[in-house]
Protein backbone atom coordinates (compact mmCIF):
# COMPACT_ATOMS: atom_id res chain seq x y z
CA UNK A 1 0.00 0.00 0.00
CA UNK A 2 1.15 3.38 -0.93
CA UNK A 3 1.55 5.72 2.06
CA UNK A 4 -0.59 8.99 1.91
CA UNK A 5 2.28 10.60 3.87
CA UNK A 6 5.74 11.09 3.74
CA UNK A 7 8.32 12.40 6.27
CA UNK A 8 12.19 13.11 5.13
CA UNK A 9 14.90 15.38 5.96
CA UNK A 10 16.49 17.66 4.12
CA UNK A 11 19.72 19.34 5.27
CA UNK A 12 19.37 19.00 8.74
CA UNK A 13 15.33 19.91 8.29
CA UNK A 14 12.01 17.22 8.61
CA UNK A 15 10.02 17.73 5.76
CA UNK A 16 6.26 16.52 4.48
CA UNK A 17 4.82 15.26 1.75
CA UNK A 18 0.65 14.27 1.72
CA UNK A 19 -0.44 12.71 -1.44
CA UNK A 20 -4.13 12.94 -1.98
CA UNK A 21 -5.76 10.13 -2.82
CA UNK A 22 -7.59 11.06 -6.31
CA UNK A 23 -4.68 13.41 -7.71
CA UNK A 24 -5.64 16.37 -9.48
CA UNK A 25 -1.99 16.93 -10.75
CA UNK A 26 -1.46 20.47 -8.97
CA UNK A 27 0.62 20.81 -5.94
CA UNK A 28 0.77 22.80 -2.84
CA UNK A 29 3.63 24.46 -1.31
CA UNK A 30 2.51 25.22 2.72
CA UNK A 31 4.80 27.84 4.29
CA UNK A 32 4.38 28.15 7.53
CA UNK A 33 4.22 30.89 10.47
CA UNK A 34 6.95 30.94 13.05
CA UNK A 35 4.24 28.18 15.54
CA UNK A 36 5.09 26.04 12.72
CA UNK A 37 6.97 22.90 13.15
CA UNK A 38 7.79 19.26 11.47
CA UNK A 39 8.98 16.73 13.01
CA UNK A 40 9.75 12.63 12.61
CA UNK A 41 5.97 11.62 11.91
CA UNK A 42 3.68 14.86 12.81
CA UNK A 43 3.47 18.43 11.99
CA UNK A 44 1.70 21.88 13.25
CA UNK A 45 -0.99 20.96 10.20
CA UNK A 46 -1.17 17.44 11.43
CA UNK A 47 -1.81 18.56 14.72
CA UNK A 48 -3.59 22.25 15.10
CA UNK A 49 -7.46 21.45 14.08
CA UNK A 50 -7.95 24.31 12.34
CA UNK A 51 -4.99 23.93 9.73
CA UNK A 52 -5.88 19.86 9.72
CA UNK A 53 -8.85 20.71 8.23
CA UNK A 54 -7.41 23.20 5.47
CA UNK A 55 -4.67 20.46 4.57
CA UNK A 56 -7.56 17.65 4.44
CA UNK A 57 -9.29 19.98 2.36
CA UNK A 58 -6.93 20.92 -0.13
CA UNK A 59 -5.73 16.29 -0.13
CA UNK A 60 -9.37 15.82 -0.98
CA UNK A 61 -9.66 17.95 -3.89
CA UNK A 62 -6.77 16.27 -5.68
CA UNK A 63 -4.10 17.95 -4.40
CA UNK A 64 -0.48 17.03 -3.76
CA UNK A 65 0.89 19.29 0.03
CA UNK A 66 4.60 19.62 0.88
CA UNK A 67 6.23 21.69 3.60
CA UNK A 68 9.14 21.77 5.34
CA UNK A 69 10.22 23.13 9.07
CA UNK A 70 12.32 25.24 7.41
CA UNK A 71 14.77 26.08 10.27
CA UNK A 72 12.23 27.53 12.64
CA UNK A 73 11.22 30.95 13.25
CA UNK A 74 13.65 31.97 9.82
CA UNK A 75 11.90 35.22 9.12
CA UNK A 76 12.29 35.28 5.70
CA UNK A 77 16.20 34.23 5.90
CA UNK A 78 18.40 33.34 2.88
CA UNK A 79 18.26 29.61 4.59
CA UNK A 80 14.75 29.15 4.22
CA UNK A 81 14.29 30.58 0.97
CA UNK A 82 17.31 28.12 -0.36
CA UNK A 83 15.70 25.38 1.46
CA UNK A 84 12.22 25.89 0.11
CA UNK A 85 13.44 26.45 -3.74
CA UNK A 86 15.36 23.05 -3.04
CA UNK A 87 12.40 20.82 -1.68
CA UNK A 88 10.54 22.54 -4.62
CA UNK A 89 13.17 20.50 -7.26
CA UNK A 90 13.08 17.00 -4.99
CA UNK A 91 9.11 17.16 -5.20
CA UNK A 92 8.75 17.44 -8.24
CA UNK A 93 11.13 15.09 -9.12
CA UNK A 94 9.43 12.33 -6.88
CA UNK A 95 6.15 13.15 -7.81
CA UNK A 96 4.38 13.63 -11.61
CA UNK A 97 3.19 17.22 -10.87
CA UNK A 98 2.24 20.23 -12.96
CA UNK A 99 5.43 22.25 -12.45
CA UNK A 100 3.43 25.65 -11.63
CA UNK A 101 2.47 25.43 -8.10
CA UNK A 102 0.52 26.81 -5.86
CA UNK A 103 1.18 28.27 -2.34
CA UNK A 104 -0.15 28.81 0.79
CA UNK A 105 2.38 31.53 3.35
CA UNK A 106 1.04 31.65 6.90
CA UNK A 107 2.20 34.74 8.81
CA UNK A 108 6.09 35.44 8.70
CA UNK A 109 5.80 32.42 5.87
CA UNK A 110 4.77 35.31 3.60
CA UNK A 111 8.31 36.96 4.06
CA UNK A 112 9.95 33.53 2.52
CA UNK A 113 7.43 33.11 -0.08
CA UNK A 114 7.92 36.19 -1.98
CA UNK A 115 11.61 35.95 -2.37
CA UNK A 116 10.87 32.21 -3.48
CA UNK A 117 9.31 34.05 -6.39
CA UNK A 118 12.30 35.33 -7.60
CA UNK A 119 13.41 31.93 -7.38
CA UNK A 120 11.06 30.13 -8.91
CA UNK A 121 10.44 32.31 -12.00
CA UNK A 122 7.45 30.84 -13.61
CA UNK A 123 6.76 28.09 -11.71
CA UNK A 124 4.55 29.74 -9.33
CA UNK A 125 0.60 29.59 -10.49
CA UNK A 126 -0.46 31.38 -7.86
CA UNK A 127 0.21 32.73 -3.81
CA UNK A 128 -2.71 32.33 -0.94
CA UNK A 129 -1.49 34.08 2.27
CA UNK A 130 -3.01 33.57 5.99
CA UNK A 131 -2.40 36.46 8.58
CA UNK A 132 0.83 37.90 6.44
CA UNK A 133 3.94 39.67 7.59
CA UNK A 134 4.51 41.31 4.34
CA UNK A 135 6.72 44.17 6.30
CA UNK A 136 9.06 42.76 8.58
CA UNK A 137 10.20 46.98 9.15
CA UNK A 138 7.06 47.68 10.29
CA UNK A 139 6.33 44.87 12.25
CA UNK A 140 9.40 45.42 14.36
CA UNK A 141 8.51 48.70 14.71
CA UNK A 142 4.93 47.45 16.19
CA UNK A 143 6.29 45.49 18.25
CA UNK A 144 8.16 47.89 20.31
CA UNK A 145 5.01 48.46 21.93
CA UNK A 146 4.82 45.59 24.05
CA UNK A 147 8.46 44.91 25.88
CA UNK A 148 8.14 40.91 26.12
CA UNK A 149 7.35 40.49 22.99
CA UNK A 150 9.79 42.92 20.94
CA UNK A 151 12.50 41.44 22.86
CA UNK A 152 11.78 37.94 22.09
CA UNK A 153 11.43 39.42 18.27
CA UNK A 154 14.73 40.57 18.30
CA UNK A 155 15.83 37.18 19.84
CA UNK A 156 14.70 35.66 17.00
CA UNK A 157 15.86 38.03 14.02
CA UNK A 158 19.35 37.95 15.42
CA UNK A 159 19.52 33.95 15.72
CA UNK A 160 17.82 33.63 12.23
CA UNK A 161 19.88 36.78 10.23
CA UNK A 162 23.48 35.60 12.63
CA UNK A 163 23.53 38.37 14.61
CA UNK A 164 24.34 40.13 18.21
CA UNK A 165 21.22 41.34 19.35
CA UNK A 166 22.15 44.86 19.57
CA UNK A 167 22.96 44.27 15.63
CA UNK A 168 19.59 44.01 14.83
CA UNK A 169 18.19 47.29 15.41
CA UNK A 170 20.64 49.29 13.07
CA UNK A 171 20.04 45.90 10.21
CA UNK A 172 16.37 46.21 10.41
CA UNK A 173 16.22 47.15 6.51
CA UNK A 174 19.31 45.38 5.21
CA UNK A 175 17.43 42.17 6.96
CA UNK A 176 15.84 41.70 3.73
CA UNK A 177 15.81 44.38 0.51
CA UNK A 178 12.25 45.95 -0.20
CA UNK A 179 12.66 44.79 -3.86
CA UNK A 180 12.90 40.93 -2.77
CA UNK A 181 9.57 41.51 -1.05
CA UNK A 182 7.93 42.44 -4.36
CA UNK A 183 6.66 39.19 -6.32
CA UNK A 184 6.71 39.13 -10.20
CA UNK A 185 3.25 41.38 -11.18
CA UNK A 186 1.80 38.31 -12.81
CA UNK A 187 1.49 36.40 -10.04
CA UNK A 188 -2.49 36.46 -8.73
CA UNK A 189 -2.18 36.77 -4.43
CA UNK A 190 -5.35 36.29 -2.46
CA UNK A 191 -4.78 37.34 1.43
CA UNK A 192 -7.13 36.11 3.94
CA UNK A 193 -7.09 38.32 7.35
CA UNK A 194 -8.37 36.46 10.73
CA UNK A 195 -10.80 39.44 11.81
CA UNK A 196 -9.29 38.50 15.33
CA UNK A 197 -5.91 38.59 14.22
CA UNK A 198 -3.47 40.60 16.52
CA UNK A 199 0.22 39.71 15.67
CA UNK A 200 0.24 40.83 12.06
CA UNK A 201 -2.59 43.81 11.47
CA UNK A 202 -3.69 44.60 8.32
CA UNK A 203 -3.36 48.19 8.51
CA UNK A 204 0.62 47.82 8.41
CA UNK A 205 0.94 44.50 5.97
CA UNK A 206 -2.19 43.14 4.06
CA UNK A 207 -3.71 46.73 3.10
CA UNK A 208 -0.40 48.93 2.01
CA UNK A 209 0.43 45.62 -0.11
CA UNK A 210 -3.12 45.63 -1.36
CA UNK A 211 -2.64 49.31 -2.05
CA UNK A 212 0.53 48.98 -4.45
CA UNK A 213 -0.38 45.56 -6.50
CA UNK A 214 -3.34 45.79 -8.43
CA UNK A 215 -2.83 40.94 -8.71
CA UNK A 216 -3.89 41.45 -4.91
CA UNK A 217 -7.27 41.04 -3.40
CA UNK A 218 -7.64 40.97 0.35
CA UNK A 219 -10.62 39.43 2.25
CA UNK A 220 -11.42 39.18 5.58
CA UNK A 221 -12.66 35.90 7.66
CA UNK A 222 -14.19 34.41 10.97
CA UNK A 223 -11.74 31.63 12.07
CA UNK A 224 -14.61 29.68 13.53
CA UNK A 225 -16.11 29.08 9.68
CA UNK A 226 -12.95 26.68 8.57
CA UNK A 227 -14.89 24.97 5.90
CA UNK A 228 -16.26 27.54 4.17
CA UNK A 229 -12.60 29.19 4.24
CA UNK A 230 -10.96 26.22 3.43
CA UNK A 231 -13.20 26.28 0.01
CA UNK A 232 -12.47 29.97 -0.45
CA UNK A 233 -8.65 29.08 -0.81
CA UNK A 234 -10.00 26.13 -2.73
CA UNK A 235 -12.06 28.18 -5.04
CA UNK A 236 -9.02 30.63 -5.60
CA UNK A 237 -6.79 27.99 -6.73
CA UNK A 238 -9.19 26.32 -9.09
CA UNK A 239 -9.37 29.71 -10.80
CA UNK A 240 -5.51 29.60 -11.46
CA UNK A 241 -5.86 26.62 -13.22
CA UNK A 242 -7.34 27.35 -16.30
CA UNK A 243 -3.75 27.62 -17.89
CA UNK A 244 -1.69 24.94 -17.51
Amino acid sequence: MVPNKVFFKLDTEWSALHLPTRPNGFAVLIIGDKTNFVEENTSFWIQNYARSQILEYLKDEGYTVFYSNLYGANWGNELSVKLATQLYHIVMKREILNKRIHILAEGMGALTAMQLSKKLQGEIRSMAFLNPCIDLAAHIENERKSKFFYKKLIKELAHAYQLEDREVESNIHKLIPQNQLLPFPDIPIRIWHNTNEKTYTPEIHSKKYQTDNKMVKLSYHISENTYAFSRSIGSFYKENEREL
